[in-house]
């Protein structure tokens, strides 16, 4: 079976398309899908249809990382998985699998944190398919690729520096394949605003007026673990502590007879788990093996730069340009520019960094003269501490640079920030 798949792999590029680029060449471009090395972020439901479909296309020098281990709700639709694979790793697992059915591939695997990575890591890569599915980690993986882009003297990108990357992402019925060519097209961080902050229930509800099964299920992680269990936290990927968690919701749900209370739910809220369609993961998955194809052979034009796919609606999708923002902070050099009131103080500021367009964390501040505010390490928070009830009038000067950092983006990524003062 191998054999036969691996001599398709070199007579799949023979028939020419009239979209093909002047850099295409049909008699090695099997070699380079073979010889190139892809990184595959993320093995969940969509990361098993990559990986899947990686091999099916004749890319065979693959990495995979993932923090998550393997849940029994991930079973209906992460296939590369099985009953005796809960509680393990789901890259360590994924990868076994593919290396076993498909001889020709050579998979490896991390368990952990993209974070963890340095950006040599990354550097080694042809291209990079990311499966995320959350907000906060796709701005760092954005941030980090955009920032190995090296510019010339004239401003302009290097195009042996730029890694692709091909964001894929799913809910329900509902799909997105994008790419991004960092600092030539728009980047992750241009489209921030069309992903709303995650909703968040006010505390006093959680503890004193429940009345969703959301706010029974917010109540037994956010406030009953750490009671019943002081010295322990809570472990998300733990068959037994989501199983605590959800009975306690149930409880809590009887007494103030609320109804919704599932394991299904509890895993959702507790690790904020978008609705996920297989049929879904597949057309996405395609979609983004079918653009790194594009884009390591040059045998069509890339996506430009944005496909929407509505399951619900049809099997029709969409595409579209999405336009750089002129002040991205990740994939422009713009300096920011934001006036203010005399009367700010530091502490107002660092709420409208986190509260506006920005949507910062923990964001920590210098000045070109001084070190007006750091969030860690806990010395020198402390020592800065008191100079967040001070104005910024007497902290910096009128039209002053900040240089910002966070912990949203690489340690490496600096935001500036130009602030002037309202007459």
């Amino acid at each position: 079976m191998s054999m036969l798949v691996c001599d398709d792999f070199d007579t799949r590029f023979i028939n020419m398309s009239p979209s093909i680029q002047g850099e295409f060449d049909p008699s090695s471009s099997a070699s380079i899908l073979k010889a190139a090395r892809v990184l595959v972020i993320g093995a969940g439901g969509l990361g098993c249809e990559l990986l899947k479909d990686l091999a099916m296309t004749g890319v065979c020098h693959v990495e995979v990382i993932d923090l998550d281990t393997i849940d029994v709700t991930n079973l209906n639709r992460q296939f590369l998985f099985r009953q005796k694979d809960i509680g393990k790793s789901k890259a360590e697992v994924a990868a076994r699998f593919i290396n076993e059915r498909c001889p020709w591939m050579e998979v490896k695997y991390y368990h952990g944190k993209i974070q963890d990575k340095p950006s040599s890591f990354y550097q080694s890569f042809q291209c990079i398919i990311s499966g995320l599915d959350n907000v906060e980690a796709r701005r760092w993986l954005n941030a980090m690729i955009c920032g190995l882009v090296r510019l010339d003297d004239d401003g302009d990108p290097d195009p042996d520096t730029i890694i692709p990357i091909i964001d894929g992402g799913t809910e329900g019925f509902k799909g997105q394949a994008r790419v991004i060519l960092p600092r030539i097209t728009s980047c992750f961080e241009c489209s921030l605003d069309t992903f709303p902050p995650q909703k968040l229930f006010p505390m006093c509800t959680i503890a004193e007026t429940p009345r969703l099964p959301e706010h029974c299920i917010s109540y037994a992680f956010m406030l009953e673990w750490n009671k019943e269990f002081p010295d322990k936290k809570l472990d998300k990927d733990s068959p037994d502590d989501m199983q605590w968690v959800y009975k306690t919701a149930l409880k809590r749900a009887e007494k103030y007879k609320i109804l919704g209370v599932t394991y299904s739910l509890t895993m959702g809220v507790v690790k904020n788990i978008i609705p996920a369609v297989a049929s879904t993961n597949a057309v996405i998955a395609a979609a983004c093996v079918n653009e790194a194809v594009k884009l390591i052979t040059f045998c069509s034009h890339s996506l430009n730069t944005y496909m929407m796919y509505m399951g619900s609606a049809g099997v029709y999708s969409h595409t579209f340009v999405f336009e750089r923002k002129d002040d991205c902070p990740v994939c422009t050099s713009t300096i920011r520019n934001m006036k203010v009131c005399r009367k700010m103080t530091l502490n107002e500021l660092i709420q409208n960094l986190c509260d506006g367009d920005l949507r910062l964390k923990k964001p920590s501040i210098t000045s070109a003269n001084s070190t007006l505010y750091m969030q860690k390490p806990p010395a020198l928070e402390k020592s800065t501490r008191k100079n967040l009830d001070k104005t910024l009038s007497s902290l910096i000067g009128n039209g002053e640079e900040l240089i910002i950092t966070d912990p949203v983006f690489p340690r490496n990524k600096n935001l500036f920030l130009c602030v002037t003062f309202e007459s």
